[in-house]
């Protein structure tokens, strides 16, 4: 199934919701890092992602190390930012409450 990439208005509206991402124009991406107390949180936290990735079907590309986990959205198929990575990002920030 095709997705479509968010318009210039509907990208400029869910930046606004999404306080703590950063938009990558480069990549047409938003992208956030993550601190935790150490590296067993970091991956508690990892692993609660991934079961909403896969949930989703919207995989994020995200790295590791120690206590930091960096994540980035985008959705390949549609060529740049969707739904589907507003929707993962705001499914992220409400694990962390």
């Amino acid at each position: 199934m095709h997705v479509e990439p968010l318009s210039e208005d509907d990208r400029a509206e869910a930046l606004d919701t999404l306080d703590e991402w950063d938009y990558d124009e480069a990549r047409d991406a938003i992208t956030r890092r993550f601190t935790f107390a150490d590296f067993s949180e970091a991956f508690a936290f990892m692993t609660r992602v991934a079961l909403l990735a896969e949930k989703a079907n919207h995989h994020p590309e995200w790295s590791n190390v120690w206590n930091r986990v960096d994540v980035l959205l985008t959705t390949h198929d549609a060529g740049g930012l969707s739904h589907k990575d507003v929707a993962l990002a705001e499914a992220i920030d409400a694990l962390l409450g």
